[in-house]
């Protein structure tokens, strides 16, 4: 008998997917967007859901996990962090030792990213663990290029004195400050912090209080994107609380900074994963 059971819900009325295991641990997955909006282990919630996100299966919803693709931020012509976060994906039904939802080219993409391919995003869970992986199949003729970014929202308890290990020595690109930097040492966050790192060997480790979190994702993702909005940008935020900023951190793996190049019939997967240590 299987630790996993998947259940159908609806959550601010869109229509949801949830992986629970034996041990209680669950993840919650709306098909709008495959967005993976919550992971509750050993009864706490360990992602962040802004209480002002818009819930109508058109509009981006704030917080959780975002599938960012396949277009990063507005690094092309598409719509920001392209089409996948708005578009309606379809449960794969299998065997139930994981969940899996599908996003197929059709008329409406192919209009603004004229490619023919088949997207899953793939959510595991065990005790203490959850990874995301993210595939794409090139069903077309000719080669297609893409961006991606699984831009996971941490909920943390004190931001003030939280820690993000594991980046010393690592090259960024410092959105705020519009520059490129070397990262001294531990990463704090003191007002809007927006960057993108070339991803170290080994897996980041944010602490937060008494709670370590490891973050490990895919070699293929060669880039980690940290954000945090920080007080003035997130009080201009229509989605966010005034004082959201001060329980979110987001590190996202990425591959943004170099797109990946898919030949026709060729599959690409790559991964995020969250444990408790």
């Amino acid at each position: 008998m299987s630790d996993l059971q998947i259940s159908a819900e609806t959550f601010h009325n869109q229509p949801c997917l949830r992986l629970r295991h034996s041990s209680g641990d669950s993840v919650l997955v709306a098909l709008h967007g495959a967005h993976v909006l919550s992971w509750t282990s050993g009864g706490v919630e360990r992602l962040y859901l802004s209480p002002r996100s818009v819930f109508d299966g058109k509009t981006a919803i704030r917080g959780g996990v975002p599938v960012c693709f396949p277009q990063f931020n507005m690094r092309g012509p598409l719509p920001k962090h392209g089409f996948a976060r708005n578009t309606a994906w379809t449960p794969v039904m299998q065997t139930v030792d994981a969940l899996e939802l599908e996003l197929h080219s059709d008329a409406d993409t192919q209009t603004i990213w004229p490619h023919a391919f088949r997207a899953t995003l793939r959510v595991d869970l065990a005790p203490g663990v959850v990874e995301f992986g993210f595939s794409l199949q090139n069903l077309g003729s000719t080669p297609l290029d893409f961006a991606l970014a699984l831009h996971t929202y941490l909920n943390v308890q004190d931001l003030a004195g939280l820690r993000l290990q594991g980046l010393a020595a690592q090259p960024y690109w410092d959105d705020v400050a519009k520059t490129n930097r070397l990262e001294p040492g531990v990463v704090s966050f003191d007002g809007e912090v927006d960057r993108v790192y070339q991803t170290p060997a080994e897996p980041l480790v944010l602490v937060d209080g008494t709670q370590q979190l490891r973050i490990a994702q895919s070699e293929n993702l060669a880039d980690t994107v940290v954000w945090n909005p920080g007080a003035a940008k997130c009080a201009t935020m229509a989605d966010m609380p005034a004082d959201g900023y001060l329980h979110m951190v987001c590190v996202e793996a990425a591959e943004v900074n170099t797109p990946v190049q898919l030949e026709p019939g060729a599959e690409w997967t790559g991964w995020q994963r969250l444990s408790l240590d």
